[in-house]
């Protein structure tokens, strides 16, 4: 990440200056901008792989200016890292609701201001790869179409085919077709790789109960050759073809009658490393193959290879877009759900219990004393137990629960169907796994033991009408909670 670009936006020219220095000494390019209104031309400039905003500035408003950010489609993206001097207990929850990365607070840390950059700039660079892969692939499967369009007017393969195969289907409805097309009896798919030694036939026009039938290849010199040679081989009669001189002999010792006079093999290969053979045959009684058979059939496999490819691409599109939405809704250190994906949820959950005259809770879990835990032991000591934190919940809850990580060490619990009662005894039961949980660290000093505070709030109550009303309510709990010492749960 040595050339990775961050814009730092500051009114205070010793923030300002000290920051720059600090990470252009650690390999950035730094580009500083004193207030708001240089920062946004910084951003029209040139957009940068990370940006550190100061909340407070003459010229704006450092969340205003976060939320326009966030608001225009080219910055969507950019992780942003608010710096400022307010309680975090404000400054972070609002900064993080508004779709900022990350929040430290001033005077910062030097080493754990690092280390935050380093660890947003590593997302970034993640997204971003992600966003080039899923652009390639649909670039990929636009071009793909468009093949598959022209060669659908050579031979019509197709009319079977929709959006909604598998592969396996399809290979079944292009043998289907390609045979219709040839004319042919035997018309077959199979898979297997130059050198290997068996083979696997996954469709079969004459037999289409045959799925994932296993062949030995030296009874089938053709796909073997044709797989070894990467070119199509043509063989007009059987009895008189020397790639069959061996395979005649077994035949002869077996007492076995070869109904097939005639075969066409064209090898090809399709996404992921697959090879195969698409096989047509023709019995005795039919016309052998010729030349021209040869031509047609190729056409006629390329366009079925074509249709194979695009359905591919298909899945690996739909694949990739999974992918990137769970990227954009889990927390990347603790893996649970972020924030606002369980306001997605919770919203969800408000509207069913007002429709079933029904109740749910929310908890909000927060570890004591926790900056302690980073000045003694380090971030990285943090990190672990914020993760071990995430699995003793994902542990402890309902299989109907859900959990996810609020920001900083604040975790949410979403109870659906919980009353008070039921609310309260499942968070004193958090609250008990918590402080029995024997927290690693290391094996000099033995493990880490920590308390939490669990803030409750109920729906449908009065004066709450909102998923943020929930919330407001939810962390005045765990305030009462946290000003009582003796017994950290609160409603």
């Amino acid at each position: 990440m040595a050339t990775s670009r961050i814009l730092v936006a500051d009114d205070d020219q010793a923030v300002l200056e000290s920051v720059t220095w600090l990470l252009q000494e650690n390999g950035y390019d730094v580009v500083p901008a004193q207030g708001g209104a240089a920062c946004l031309e910084q951003l029209d400039h040139r957009p940068p792989d990370l940006l550190l905003l100061d909340i407070l500035m003459p010229d704006a408003d450092g969340f205003q200016l976060l939320e326009r950010i966030k608001a225009e489609d080219r910055w969507r993206d950019l992780p942003v890292l608010m710096l400022s001097a307010q309680p975090p207990e404000d400054a972070s929850v609002r900064s993080l609701g508004l779709g900022a990365a990350d929040f430290i607070r001033k005077p910062y840390r030097p080493k754990e201001l690092l280390a935050r950059v380093q660890a947003q700039l590593r997302m970034g660079a993640l997204l971003r790869s992600a966003h080039l892969a899923l652009l390639r692939t649909e670039e990929a499967l636009i071009r793909a179409q468009q093949d598959a369009d022209s060669r659908r007017k050579l031979v019509d393969i197709l009319h079977e085919v929709t959006g909604d195969l598998s592969v396996p289907e399809l290979f079944q409805i292009l043998v289907r077709r390609a045979a219709r097309a040839l004319g042919v009896s035997h018309c077959s798919v199979v898979l297997a790789r130059p050198g290997d030694t068996q083979a696997v036939v996954v469709a079969a026009f004459e037999n289409p109960g045959i799925q994932h039938l296993t062949v030995e290849l030296e009874r089938y010199p053709e796909i073997k050759a044709a797989l070894e040679s990467g070119q199509p081989v043509l063989v007009e009669d059987l009895d008189t073809h020397p790639l069959y001189n061996g395979v005649r002999e077994c035949w002869g010792s077996e007492g076995l009658e070869i109904p097939i006079r005639s075969v066409i093999a064209l090898p090809f290969s399709i996404d992921r490393g697959e090879y195969g053979v698409f096989l047509v045959r023709r019995t005795s009684d039919q016309e052998r193959f010729e030349a021209a058979d040869l031509e047609f059939a190729q056409a006629v496999v390329t366009a079925a290879v074509a249709v194979i490819q695009r359905a591919q691409m298909v899945e690996n599109t739909m694949a990739d877009n999974a992918r990137l939405e769970q990227l954009a809704q889990t927390d990347p250190l603790t893996q649970l759900l972020n924030r606002r994906a369980l306001t997605e949820r919770i919203t969800a959950e408000m509207e069913r219990a007002l429709r079933y005259d029904s109740t749910m809770a929310l908890l909000m879990v927060d570890l004591d004393h926790f900056k302690t835990v980073n000045d003694t032991y380090g971030h990285l000591v943090g990190d672990d137990v914020l993760r071990d934190v995430a699995q003793l919940l994902a542990t402890t809850i309902r299989a109907s629960d859900i959990v996810a990580r609020y920001g900083g060490e604040e975790f949410l619990v979403l109870l659906p169907e919980t009353d008070e009662v039921g609310a309260e005894s499942f968070a004193e039961r958090i609250r008990v796994a918590v402080e029995q949980h024997a927290f690693a660290r290391d094996t000099i000093f033995g493990p880490l033991g920590l308390t939490a505070s669990v803030g409750v709030a109920v729906f449908p109550a009065a004066r709450i009408e909102s998923v943020e009303d929930l919330f407001a309510r939810a962390d005045a709990a765990l305030y009462r909670a946290k000003a009582d010492g003796r017994n950290r749960v609160r409603l």
